[in-house]
């Protein structure tokens, strides 16, 4: 695998489908820079953690430009989410299942 990326994205944001294409640069083998494909998907349950990985693929030459891996678990009282890609960047999030997030209230003194 190849990185052809001009530079990686953090925060929260976590793709489970599709492309962060604002770092692609292009392909390392062809040097086009064409619609990325996405091959190999797989989901797998494991442990109440949902894991989704697949590949990045050059349209043009068919070259694996990096391997996307996005989990999603709930733990305690907050959906989990994660991502990890030398294409997307990588990322994480956590969001309350309740209806108001306890850590997003404001200290009453």
């Amino acid at each position: 695998l190849c990185s052809s990326c001009a530079r990686q994205c953090t925060g929260n944001t976590c793709l489970d489908n599709g492309s962060y294409l604002m770092n692609f640069l292009g392909c390392a083998n062809c040097q086009q820079r064409d619609f990325v494909l996405i091959s190999n998907k797989t989901m797998v349950d494991e442990d109440e953690e949902e894991i989704v990985t697949y590949l990045h693929k050059c349209k043009n030459c068919d070259h694996v430009i990096a391997r996307h891996e996005y989990t999603f678990s709930v733990v305690d009282d907050y959906q989990e989410y994660t991502m990890l890609c030398m294409l997307c960047g990588k990322g994480e999030d956590s969001i309350s299942v309740m209806p108001d997030d306890p850590r997003q209230s404001a200290p009453l003194f």
